[in-house]
């Protein structure tokens, strides 16, 4: 098994084909571990830190990728390297993973794992999926030779399950209050007023219906404090170029709900193999009786279910509107993987650091009556 780390845009860039194709073949196989995705990221969004990608060919063909990074974690004479998952920040990415080709799963994740082991750095794995079984492999074949490997429940995604098969019968699964909130706002939007509901297709409509997703998200926050989906011209950068190549890939699912030519809601996702996944939404407070944003969700669920989902995905978060529509979660967790030996120590100990000096500011805050909170570290 012959491994190489890729650290330049140039070699990612060449391994797009090869990257799909595997990802494909593989246990984790996920929007947000295809090459689309995390090229963009790296593009737009990674460059403080280093490339890492670790790739295990057999001859010619590729098959294992450690999507990770280089970078330091703490600050002055306690930053220490280590690795983590490529895709990591403000974008996003749920269910990060290792990808290896289930045909070769097990000299793969071994050729990932000793690799690994001579690197000597700590790593830090994001969102990974709790069932996820290439991570906990890993994990598990470091643990066997002295690693400390650490597990931290961080995230849940809501999901739904669609094989009701129809839209009638989903519905018929909703809480009955719910299920006539839905309804009542669906057709009093249709009352005197002419209403349309449409997916793009095309590049000049993506990029019209892209800024209404983002005018429509910061109206909607901007009287209660703000968000922080679209405050960074980074990442609004890597939205326009993700969705562009989303489009091409037919991943793209981009709708605008319009009444009488106005864009009232839009809603930002994509359909990759089975899963329907809900990434982002907006509305116009102005339409807000309309129970707009609940009636573009259930619009948006019809539509996952016609063009045959098999599972439509809310994503990371427990906001409560997300448990109206899905009944089931997945836990997403963090896992952190230390050497044994100094560099292991050392990270551990900045990471209690850290940890102590989040805890300590936000009593100090609690104390002072503040409401600001503490950037997130982790």
């Amino acid at each position: 098994m012959r491994i190489e780390v890729v650290d330049n845009a140039t070699d990612f860039a060449a391994l797009r084909d090869e990257w799909n194709e595997l990802l494909a073949s593989s246990k984790s196989d996920s929007m947000f571990l295809t090459w689309e995705w995390l090229y963009t990221w790296w593009m737009h969004l990674g460059q403080s830190t280093r490339l890492f990608i670790i790739t295990a060919r057999s001859g010619s063909q590729l098959v294992a990728i450690a999507p990770l990074v280089l970078t330091r974690t703490g600050v002055g004479p306690l930053g220490v390297p280590l690795l983590e998952s490529a895709g990591t920040g403000s974008i996003g990415s749920d269910y990060l993973d290792f990808i290896v080709n289930s045909s070769w799963e097990a000299p793969g994740i071994e050729a990932l794992t000793s690799f690994l082991i001579r690197t000597g750095l700590s790593i830090r794995l994001h969102r990974v999926n709790e069932n996820s079984a290439l991570a906990k492999i890993v994990s598990a074949h470091l643990a066997d030779r002295e690693w400390k490997c650490v597990e931290i429940a961080t995230d849940v995604c809501p999901f739904i399950d669609l094989s009701a098969g129809s839209w009638d019968a989903y519905l018929s699964t909703l809480r009955p209050s719910h299920r006539k909130h839905f309804t009542r706002g669906f057709n009093n939007l249709g009352k005197g007023q002419s209403v349309s509901f449409d997916q793009v297709s095309s590049e000049d409509a993506r990029r019209a219906a892209l800024r209404d997703v983002i005018e429509l998200h910061l109206r909607r926050w901007s009287t209660r404090g703000g968000s922080d989906a679209f405050n960074d011209p980074n990442v609004l950068a890597f939205h326009e170029e993700l969705s562009r190549l989303a489009l091409e890939r037919g991943w793209l699912r981009l709708s605008r709900l319009t009444v009488d030519g106005v864009a009232a809601a839009a809603f930002y996702g994509f359909r990759y193999g089975p899963t329907f996944h809900y990434y982002q939404s907006g509305f116009d407070p102005t339409f807000e009786h309309y129970s707009v944003g609940l009636v573009t969700i259930g619009l948006t669920i019809r539509a996952a279910i016609e063009e045959g989902a098999a599972e439509y995905d809310l994503l990371h978060g427990n906001e409560k509107y997300k448990f109206l529509w899905a009944t089931q979660v997945r836990r997403l967790a963090r896992l952190e993987l230390y050497p044994p030996g100094l560099v292991g120590r050392m990270h551990r100990r900045t990471r209690r650091v850290v940890s102590a000096a989040k805890k300590l500011a936000r009593s100090v805050l609690r104390s002072n009556g503040s409401s600001l909170e503490v950037p997130n570290f982790n």
